[in-house]
């Protein structure tokens, strides 16, 4: 991984004001689908999209490139699939409706304080 995508990602997420992220460790679960996931969530559409929008230019920098986007369309929910590391962005009742945390609850979760 060119340095650290998680921080990049994280730097991403922050830049546009998303809030309650969690990055969520899977190395050690069997038949996990990547090494990380990090999910948090936006207000709006609109800023979920904006969100999408700075990880997707601040990776970019650093030589790194999703190989998947899903979820543009409507903006409730946007996956950004970099391989090692998915990205869950989304609106907040969506995110408790799916609660996709507690799907991996054996893993060790690092929740991380929202700037304001």
């Amino acid at each position: 991984m060119k340095k650290d995508l998680i921080k990049i990602i994280t730097k991403g997420i922050q830049e546009k004001k998303g809030r309650n992220i969690a990055i969520i460790d899977l190395r050690k679960i069997e038949g996990a689908v990547c090494n990380h996931f990090i999910i948090c969530e936006g207000g709006s559409p609109a800023q979920i999209e904006a969100i999408a929008e700075s990880i997707g230019d601040m990776a970019r920098a650093e030589g790194e490139k999703p190989t998947n986007v899903i979820g543009l369309n409507n903006c409730q929910w946007v996956a950004m699939d970099y391989v090692d590391v998915i990205v869950h962005i989304f609106l907040p009742d969506v995110r408790q409706y799916y609660d996709i945390e507690h799907l991996w609850e054996d893993a060790k979760i690092k929740r991380i304080k929202d700037e304001d």
